[in-house]
């Protein structure tokens, strides 16, 4: 019996066309940036997001660190949302490998105003750290999924260029956004210094993020890539993944996007379930079991045993994700074992 495994769109594996297209790949010394078919790439993503340049890393999280980089200094601040990727799943890594401070802002369903944020960049003074940098991640992962405004993006954007700070955007799941908006990538990625985009979620590729931003930056990020360990051989064989996952997976999010939600609407109906629909976005769905009476890891560890994979998602919320490798016959068999075991 099929494992259905709804704890993360990373859990995706290459198709067998992925894997042929991976075969015949050309590849060089990437360090030596030698290797043709990473600058396809590369430059593929760069032309999407409206960048000059880009660069291949082997994670988001890679990527988010080297962003940062290369846009501070030491003693830094940035601001970002309290629930955000960059605070709460990397490790540290602002501060050490970056030496900065982290400034964080409590957005609503992940999501935080220019008004909001303005009063909180402090003005020139000895005593403070400089704002040099304001982060965005979209979709947002801890808020379920959900979609920061375009139209809020543009007003922070705005008031960043009247202080002088950068603004990055960790789009891990920016392909989602748009899917969800009906936006192109550039559509947000135009209000924001530096960028990174993830493969291997949604897409499906097995591995791979990549930076844009212009050509001076890249050259930057580049050097500090190498300097994290992120040097790759010939590691075309994997960014071929990543032209085939965009060229032939993009638009097929839209039914990740449409199962989330049948998924969300059938858990609804289950007693003791609870789930704020404005947060079913794209295609996460966070659920609140505390009604059931049951314990988190009891219920992951029951389901499991029946065949479905969740992940617990702090207090009483467990998350399941949709994406290629769950069709919605395997959805129905999955509710079925939820109401069998919340019964």
């Amino acid at each position: 019996m099929k494992l259905i495994d709804l704890r993360s769109d990373t859990v995706t594996k290459p198709s067998p066309d992925m894997r042929r297209a991976m075969a015949k790949a050309v590849v060089g010394d990437d360090v030596f940036e030698d290797d043709p078919t990473v600058h396809k790439l590369e430059a593929m993503v760069a032309r999407i997001l409206g960048k000059e340049k880009g660069l291949y890393v082997p994670s988001g999280t890679m990527g988010n660190e080297v962003c940062l980089k290369v846009l501070t200094k030491p003693g830094d601040e940035v601001l970002t949302e309290a629930g955000s990727h960059i605070y709460k799943n990397e490790v540290g890594g602002p501060s050490a490998l970056s030496g900065i401070q982290l400034h964080l802002a409590q957005g609503k369903k992940g999501v935080f105003t220019a008004e909001q944020i303005e009063s909180e960049i402090p003005a020139p003074d000895v005593h403070h750290p400089t704002l040099t940098v304001i982060t965005v991640e979209n979709t947002h992962t801890t808020a379920g999924g959900t979609v920061f405004p375009v139209q809020e993006v543009k007003k922070l954007r705005k008031l960043a260029d009247g202080h002088k700070i950068k603004m990055h955007l960790d789009g891990a799941r920016l392909w989602n956004a748009c899917i969800a908006t009906g936006l192109k990538p550039v559509d947000y990625a135009k209000y924001f210094d530096t960028v990174t985009v993830c493969l291997s979620k949604g897409l499906g590729a097995p591995i791979g993020s990549v930076i844009a931003s212009t050509e001076e930056l890249i050259f930057e990020a580049r050097r500090v890539r190498k300097r994290l360990g992120g040097g790759m051989r010939q590691v075309g064989i994997l960014a071929e993944a990543g032209i085939y996952a965009l060229k032939n997976n993009y638009k097929r999010l839209a039914e990740d996007h449409e199962n989330a939600r049948w998924l969300a609407e059938e858990l609804l109906e289950i007693e003791g379930i609870e789930i704020d629909m404005e947060t079913v976005q794209s295609n996460l769905v966070v659920f609140d079991i505390a009604g059931t009476g049951w314990k988190v890891m009891n219920v992951v560890e029951v389901l499991k045993k029946q065949g479905v994979l969740v992940v617990p998602f702090g207090g009483t919320t467990l998350r399941a994700v949709t994406h290629l490798d769950v069709e919605r016959k395997d959805l129905e068999r999955a509710v079925r074992i939820f109401k069998k075991v919340f019964r």
